[in-house]
């Protein structure tokens, strides 16, 4: 293999497939980038076999061919050169040879006969979807994702494409996070897909801000295409919690509040919160809001806010985090907290198709 690439071109590429890697595999070759020069292109692969980020960029193939260079090692070395342009030649040992005007490197590979292959995605259903929204979709669901490896199911962000529309799901059983999407597919398409949590975070990473997606599905295997990228993705197995009957239907005492104001006065107030267990109060009285955080051992703080609520007077805590994580996502100017009283969930609405489950807490 022969090839000239553009310096930059070539960082890019490696930046969105590398860190799929995980630094601990057992095998020598998974620490490796697969490169696939032929026809003016230069194919990038890197997986972890859960997870495959394949990226494509141009490049002047003088010889095609393949080989596996170590992802940390290549990676330095070109986003190190002090030119624009490499030329990289690869022999039958699978050392890597580069050269950018003064600089010279050679680095030893893995052949591509011992590096895993691309999972097929036979009969896969196709759903077709703008990168932009998709990706803000999982923005305003992700964060809500449980981590507790002891939950697999929870790991990961449910995709149902049921009804004509795509919903969005994630939660840890204490929080739950729902945006839906009007989405154009056969009746006969419609799949439940629970993608994990890491392949969620690389697509947050690499998603652009237009253009299309395309989104293959079969019962165990995900990919997305945009932009040139591939992303192919195992699922988690199983079937996902009935998310419908924990969504409280929307008859409590409606707050409006402005989100960022909300934001900012819990994200101060929070500053006197001392672990992870204990809450904010919120106390509603009509058309006023205050926010209270206490710790004996460290002192109190407190803010006030002009809200519209013309119900009873009422006070509820909640994990100021929690709080913080969806006014963080939602970009529009007010938010809706549907409450009932002190002890049954929150409900946060917006003036999108996005709604936010909060169990409250208990604080003595």
């Amino acid at each position: 293999m022969k090839i000239k690439v553009n310096k930059e071109a070539i960082i890019d590429c490696l930046q969105k497939v590398q860190s799929v890697i995980n630094p601990r595999n057992a095998l020598p070759v998974l620490s490796n980038v697969l490169f696939k020069a032929e026809d003016g292109r230069l194919e990038l692969t890197a997986t972890d076999m859960s997870l495959t980020v394949r990226a494509t960029m141009e490049a002047e193939v003088l010889e095609p061919g393949a080989t596996t260079l170590p992802a940390k090692r290549i990676f330095g070395v070109f986003r190190e050169l002090s030119v624009a342009e490499a030329e990289m030649e690869v022999n039958e040992s699978n050392i890597a040879f580069i050269n950018a005007a003064s600089s010279y490197f050679r680095i030893h590979g893995i052949s591509e006969a011992d590096y895993p292959s691309l999972p097929e995605m036979t009969d896969a259903k196709v759903f077709v979807f703008e990168q932009a929204a998709f990706r803000n979709m999982l923005r305003l669901t992700a964060y809500a994702a449980s981590t507790d490896a002891n939950r697999p199911l929870l790991n990961g962000v449910l995709l149902s494409f049921k009804g004509g529309k795509l919903s969005v799901v994630a939660t840890d059983s204490r929080r739950l996070a729902l945006v839906e999407h009007e989405v154009e597919f056969p009746a006969d398409a419609g799949i439940d897909l629970i993608v994990p949590l890491k392949t969620v975070e690389e697509l947050l990473r690499t998603l652009g801000d237009s253009g299309p997606l395309k989104i293959l599905a079969t019962p165990k295997q995900i990919a997305f295409e945009f932009d040139g990228t591939l992303v192919v993705s195992k699922l988690v197995e199983g079937t996902y919690p009935n998310f419908r009957q924990v969504l409280p239907q929307a008859n409590g005492e409606w707050a409006t509040l402005e989100r960022e104001t909300l934001l900012t006065a819990v994200r101060r107030t929070s500053q006197l919160v001392s672990d992870a267990v204990s809450g904010v109060k919120l106390t509603f009285t009509k058309n006023r809001l205050e926010i209270l955080a206490q710790a004996a051992e460290i002192g109190e703080g407190r803010e006030t806010m002009d809200v519209k609520y013309n119900g009873p007077d009422l006070a509820i805590s909640f994990n100021p985090a929690f709080i913080m994580d969806p006014l963080k996502a939602l970009t529009t100017d007010e938010v809706f907290l549907d409450l009932v009283d002190e002890t049954s969930p929150g409900v946060m609405r917006s003036t999108i198709s996005f709604v936010y489950v909060l169990m409250p807490i208990r604080i003595n």
